[in-house]
């Protein structure tokens, strides 16, 4: 699919190539603040959002290139590619329902060859051992189709394990060819059949790749396997700006790979997602001996781009990001001169632009973190855009890190005496296991840490919104389970809010350490230009546009930038 202006002289000249996540685009919702979950159309000028791509002259691109989910959904995008007829091996899949229903259906990555090689355990948490317990058993509906009899004894946030023998696998690799392919051939090809020609030569001269959580991952595989460099040696993304995918990779470029799959607390921890390289710096592993980083291959071809890493807080407890910045005896690291990483403070994995704060959700211990990321992201792409056209170097990495005393151990991170904050230094390990066997054995771990927080509980480090940096509550980047759902583990990619008491009485009565919004701010009149203050420096450091300065100091003057209520 290509979005591209009508009139090639208001293009910047820049190709801004998303690959989808899950077959959904979407850069719209994340930058436009479309109201579409998935830009599942673009045929009027509200189904655009704030236009904020649109008004900057990019030529849009969405490449389908995941070969293993269906085209099903209305705009939804996949790659068709051929199935190995009669191709066997074994498979195993870890599923959470987060409810209590028996029997319970869920869906196989792959048919299924034989129902007799189909089997299922049970655990009630990662660390505890798989069982088989009275009561437990599986069936195949279809092909693709588990039933699972749940035994008693175990809550709605139990694991359960499926191995079975799969068939009929598709070449998923073909998705990384597809992307450069396309992107080289749009770039640069100067016949009739591409669409982008202007005159003699394509209306676009630089591409940026990106990418959203798995289609992030994606990315960070794109650049690792090599596929930066065409089949004629040249560049094809000028820029990557992998978003939320922490330093994980993906198990795509394999037999019976699952390229959607990844490790979701408490679930999965040694699935393959957390593979070796995890930067783009050049380390040695210890637990492999081997030497590598994700810039090795296209350092060698000289096709390295320009890399802008964002993630949001999410993911430094989640996905592992700290590995990012440390070298693998868990010390500081520098990134390499071409890229750079941005924390996005305070924020989930990821949320619609108008989520409020909701406790709807009885699986989540806390109420759900509303905080969108497409403001400070929006700046960030003008940075790169900036940074690949005319040479203008970004603002510099805004990461925890540990030589800044940022990112420390799960234990002592955050406060532990916020009432309503049930901080258990939780956080997902780093776990090396063997994949040839199943259940697979684990092998070593790596250090992981996690950001820093002050004594509100909000981030330290990182792009700090204005509602973050001037705050009426605090916002994290996990979320634990609640009790009957797994409870001691976090629910998966979510965070929580935990408002400030309005007034000191209101605090006092509750015993909370932080101070009142009375405390904070004399009226709403000081807490707007508290705001405007923080915007302002926020656009100084390029980290927030101007516009959406002004959208953050009306949002505070009509209070809504806080997000607390619809």
């Amino acid at each position: 699919m290509i979005l591209r202006p009508t009139d090639p002289s208001h293009g910047n000249g820049t190709l801004f190539v998303e690959a989808p996540n899950r077959g959904r685009k979407l850069a719209p919702q994340l930058f436009d603040d479309s109201p579409q979950p998935g830009a599942t159309r673009a045929e009027t000028p509200d189904d655009a959002g704030i236009g904020f791509l649109h008004r900057q002259g990019y030529t849009m691109v969405w490449v389908g290139w995941q070969g293993d989910i269906p085209s099903k959904l209305p705009g939804s995008m996949a790659l068709t590619a051929p199935v190995l007829k009669g191709v066997t091996g074994p498979a195993r899949e870890e599923v959470v329902f987060d409810n209590t229903t028996s029997p319970a259906r869920t869906t196989l990555t792959w048919p299924a060859a034989d129902p007799a090689n189909l089997n299922v355990t049970v655990r009630a948490a990662w660390a505890d051992p798989w069982q088989t317990p009275p009561g437990l058993a599986a069936r195949l509906i279809d092909p693709v189709t588990v039933e699972i009899t749940r035994p008693e004894g175990f809550d709605a946030g139990a694991i359960y394990e499926i191995t079975y023998t799969a068939r009929d696998p598709v070449p998923l690799g073909m998705g990384f060819a597809a992307v450069r392919d396309i992107t080289s051939f749009l770039r640069r090809d100067t016949t009739s059949a591409n669409p982008l020609l202007n005159g003699l030569h394509p209306s676009v001269n630089r591409t940026i790749g990106f990418g959203i959580s798995q289609s992030g991952r994606f990315l960070r595989d794109f650049l690792y396997l090599g596929f930066n460099e065409d089949e004629h040696g040249r560049m094809v993304f000028d820029g990557l700006m992998p978003h939320i995918a922490g330093t994980r990779r993906m198990a795509t470029n394999m037999r019976f790979g699952q390229p959607g799959r990844v490790p979701r607390h408490p679930q999965d921890p040694g699935w393959m997602a957390d593979q070796f390289p995890f930067t783009y710096a050049t380390l040695t592993d210890p637990l492999s001996g081997r030497t590598d980083g994700l810039l090795r291959r296209c350092a060698l071809s000289s096709t390295c781009p320009k890399v802008m890493q964002t993630d949001t807080e999410l993911e430094w407890w989640s996905s592992h990001a700290s590995l990012l910045v440390t070298d693998l005896a868990g010390d500081h690291l520098d990134l390499p001169d071409n890229v750079r990483a941005y924390m996005i403070a305070g924020t989930p994995h990821f949320a619609e632009p108008s989520d409020h704060m909701r406790s709807d959700n009885k699986a989540l211990a806390l109420p759900q973190n509303p905080m969108h990321a497409g403001a400070p992201l929006r700046a960030l792409l003008t940075d790169l855009q900036s940074w690949i056209s005319d040479g203008v170097p970004p603002p510099s990495s805004r990461v925890p890190m540990r030589s800044q005393g940022t990112l420390v151990a799960a234990e002592g991170a955050v406060p532990t005496n916020i009432p309503g904050l049930p901080y258990r230094a939780q956080y997902l390990p780093d776990v090396v296991s063997d994949q040839s066997v199943l259940p697979p054995r684990e092998i070593g771990r790596y250090p992981v840490f996690v950001p820093k927080t002050d004594d509100d509980g909000l981030a330290i480090a990182g792009v700090h919104m204005p509602a973050i940096a001037v705050p009426r509550a605090t916002y994290t980047g996990w979320n634990p389970r609640a009790p009957g759902y797994g409870a001691g583990a976090l629910y998966p990619l979510q965070g929580a809010v935990v408002p400030f008491a309005p007034t000191e009485a209101a605090r006092k009565d509750a015993n909370d350490p932080r101070p009142s919004i009375e405390a904070r701010y004399a009226n709403d009149d000081a807490y707007v230009a508290a705001v405007g203050r923080e915007s302002a420096r926020a656009v100084a450091e390029r980290l927030l546009l101007p516009e959406d300065a002004e959208r953050s100091v009306e949002a505070a003057r009509k209070g809504t930038l806080a997000k607390l209520a619809p």
